[in-house]
Parts: C-alpha cells; sequence; structure tokens
C-alpha cells in the first residue's frame, strides 16, 4: 500500500477514463435513457468520477446535454447500503423547494440495463473543492463559503418534511440510536483487524446517547467537497451525495459537519479535509464557536448540550464508514483508487473518538 501523500483536489477532481470494473453496455443504456428521459438523444459519452467513493458516478455527455449517473457497485454489498433509491427519492423530494440539489430524471431499478441499479440526474458545473481549508480564493469568499455551507445546512434541517412528501423517509425516533446500532454491525461485518477502541465505544454508546429532538431531514455526510460551488461566486448550486440521508436527529447531522474542526488530516490526505492546525482568523474561516452559533441562531437554538457525546458518535460512524470501505477493497467492490489507504485512518479516528467519550465520562 502506497501511503504517501496525495494531492486531494488532483486525485479527486473530475472524471478518468470508465475502469474494468465498473464498465458496462454502453448502448443498452443509450436506449434505455432514449426511450424513458423526454427530449433525451445520443450519442453518449461516458466517464467516470474520480471521487465516488460508494456508488460508482459516471458523467453522461449525450446529444441533449450533460448527466450524472449514480448506480450501485456490483459484487457482494453490505445490507442497506448503497441505497440509490433514497438519493433519488430524497432529490426529487428537494427539486419541488429552493434547496440546491440537481434535477432528478429517472431511478432505473432493473439490473438487466446495466447490471445493477441506477438514477440520472442534470449535470451541474461548477467548482468542488476538496481541501476544506478552501485553496486559491481570498479571505472574503472563503468566509462567505463557509456561511453558505451553514446557511444550506439549517435549510436543510428546517424543511417541511411533509410539504414534499418525505415524511415516511425514514423512522424519526431514537435516530443516533439505531446509527450506532447499524454502524457498529456494519464495522463487525467489515472488520479486518481488531481495533480495542471501536469495541469500546461499541459498548458505552448505546448506554450513553445524547437526548434528541425534534426529527428532520438530514443528508449524512454534509461537507465541503460534497458540494457544486457556482464558478464565479460562494454559492452552494447543488448538495451531492444523499446516500445517508434520512430522517433524524439534525444535531447529530450537524455535528459530523463539525468534524473538519477537530478531525487532523491524515498523513496521506485522504479522508474527510481538517482545519486543525491551522490560523482560521487569518483564512477567514470561522471558529467552531462562532460557527456553531451562526447554525442555532438559523435554526432557534440555544446550543447544542451533549457535544462531545456527539463528537464521539460521529467519529466512530466515520471510523466505521472508513472500515466499509477497506471491507470492499477486500471483497473486490471498492471504487476507490485510495480506499485502502482509507483503512489507516480507521484507528486513529476511533482513538479521538474514545477521548471524546471520556470527556463525556466515560472510564
Amino acid at each position: 500500500m502506497d501511503n504517501s501523500p496525495i494531492d486531494r483536489q488532483e486525485t479527486f477532481s473530475g472524471t478518468r477514463e470508465v475502469s474494468d470494473a465498473f464498465k458496462f453496455d454502453e448502448a443498452r443504456l443509450e436506449a434505455y435513457l432514449k426511450s424513458e428521459i423526454p427530449g433525451f438523444s445520443g450519442p453518449i459519452r461516458l466517464s467516470q468520477f474520480k471521487g465516488g467513493q460508494s456508488n460508482p458516478t459516471y458523467k453522461i455527455e449525450a446529444g441533449s446535454g450533460a448527466y450524472v449517473l449514480r448506480r450501485k457497485p456490483p459484487g457482494k454489498l453490505l445490507p442497506s447500503a448503497h441505497a440509490v433509491d433514497r438519493e433519488y427519492r430524497v432529490i426529487s423530494a428537494l427539486n419541488q423547494t429552493n434547496f440546491p440539489v440537481p434535477k432528478a430524471h429517472i431511478l432505473c431499478e432493473d439490473d438487466d440495463v446495466i447490471g445493477t441499479a441506477f438514477y440520472v440526474m442534470d449535470f451541474v458545473a461548477g467548482r468542488v473543492i476538496w481541501d476544506a481549508h478552501v485553496p486559491g480564493v481570498d479571505k472574503a469568499e472563503r468566509r462567505e463559503i463557509f456561511h453558505e455551507l451553514n446557511k444550506t445546512m439549517a435549510k436543510l434541517h428546517t424543511t417541511d418534511i411533509d410539504a414534499v412528501g418525505l415524511s415516511d423517509f425514514g423512522r424519526p425516533a431514537n435516530y443516533v440510536a439505531r446509527q450506532v446500532g447499524r454502524w457498529s454491525k456494519q464495522y463487525k461485518a467489515s472488520e479486518t483487524s481488531e481495533v480495542a477502541e471501536m469495541e469500546h465505544l461499541i459498548a458505552w454508546l448505546p448506554e450513553n446517547l445524547p437526548e434528541e429532538g425534534p426529527a428532520a431531514l438530514i443528508h449524512g455526510d454534509f461537507r465541503l467537497d460534497n458540494a457544486i460551488l457556482a464558478p464565479d461566486r460562494p454559492e452552494i448550486l447543488a448538495v451531492l451525495d444523499w446516500e445517508l440521508s434520512t430522517l433524524g436527529d439534525p444535531i447529530a447531522d450537524f455535528t459530523y459537519h463539525l468534524m473538519q474542526w477537530i478531525m487532523p488530516e491524515s498523513e496521506t490526505g485522504v479522508g474527510p479535509g481538517s482545519l486543525v492546525d491551522l490560523d482560521l482568523e487569518a483564512l477567514g474561516i470561522p471558529g467552531i464557536d462562532e460557527y456553531v452559533a451562526e447554525y442555532c441562531e438559523a435554526t432557534g437554538r440555544s446550543g447544542i448540550p451533549d457535544i462531545d457525546t456527539y463528537f464521539a458518535y460521529n467519529l466512530f460512524r466515520l471510523a466505521a464508514i472508513l472500515q466499509g470501505i477497506v471491507g470492499r477493497v477486500r471483497d473486490g467492490t471498492a471504487a476507490s483508487s485510495v480506499a485502502e489507504q482509507m483503512g489507516a485512518r480507521v484507528q486513529p479516528l476511533a482513538a479521538l473518538a474514545w477521548q471524546y467519550a471520556i470527556r463525556a465520562g466515560a472510564k
């Protein structure tokens, strides 16, 4: 395994030729899209986005415009993972609102077309920034980008789920408890070596969960590189990667977004980016307390109690997600060229999670 540092922007930006493991019959796809999407015309050209870690993602350049296809990966899959049908449903629902998502066109659950279920949405042209500190922009724009992220997350968490037809999109009660149970099971199913801190967390978290307030529509993986920014201004044009979206605790979702303020960058640069050890004031990036206060004001909250427990939970969850990617390397279904490197992040994340658990009272 190559542990040399990567350039995140170079490694994850743009597209490449479709890898052999994820090729399929393009002519069959073209015929299907012509028959199902009004106004769709060929010929088509396919490429694969470099950044897709979980669901392989393709750019379709067609006579009628540019589209994006997200599919389940082929091969052995973990239970409930790679839920492209849920992604399609939530994007379609949000198309009814002014929340920034691409226009969804079609969901295909017929494996005969390309081998697995997939959906197609519009391609949104803009900037995807893979480094958390947003290089290449001035201080004022960087600050506005963080303000836009915060505002967008608050808008998501205050979406009227009944009005958009998502009142049955998940079981809103006991979200964190169910997530701990889900990721504990998926971690064990993907386990390649024993990590003591993960075992401690699997035992401690179910007995020390934060008290949850009203449920909301949550994203599950909201961060800068899952957003497309306008080419020329600090505006989010589209939020991507809705695989983990559901109804649940918005504070769990928001504190996951806060991981970049507390989680050190990996030595190799894989995994979510980090703001740790940066001069945030000089960069124009709000500190974590200011960022929390802005979110609370936008959502009508007085503060976030139990934040250390939420941090322990979210670091545990992220470690389990990355272990799942390692498991897919083992099973031959990983879509990312750096998936194996992500495995090196599991133990450090678990150790940091356990530190926050101790701060919250664990012994």
